[in-house]
């Protein structure tokens, strides 16, 4: 019976967003894409696809969430912004305070 309980969660698809893991994966310090895929791959058990990836980075650097650094040989690492910060920040508490109503919902239940 799990199997089919775990495929029914699946349909609902992944509970993440590429900029906001990629925020995350970016508060703890600048990476390039690789280490940013990696570690995204730690923290939320999937790696975006190269597409996926870039395509976030290239809207977080033009919001000024995230600016590029200078290249490491062809790599280039990316850092958050004060604004990328402050955005990572209302994001979470945004998350949390939605986490907290469906635990305090299913407490109920």
């Amino acid at each position: 019976m799990a199997k089919k309980e775990e495929m029914d969660l699946e349909a609902f698809g992944r509970f993440a967003e590429p900029a906001l893991l990629i925020l995350i994966s970016l508060a703890d310090g600048p990476k390039h894409g690789y280490a940013i895929t990696s570690d995204i791959a730690q923290v939320a058990g999937f790696r975006p696809g190269p597409g996926t990836l870039y395509g976030a980075i290239s809207r977080l650097e033009s919001r000024g969430l995230i600016v590029p650094l200078a290249s490491e040989e062809r790599r280039v690492p990316y850092q958050l912004t004060a604004l990328g910060e402050k955005a990572l920040r209302a994001r979470l508490a945004a998350i949390t305070a939605v986490a907290e109503a469906g635990r305090r919902r299913l407490a109920r239940a």
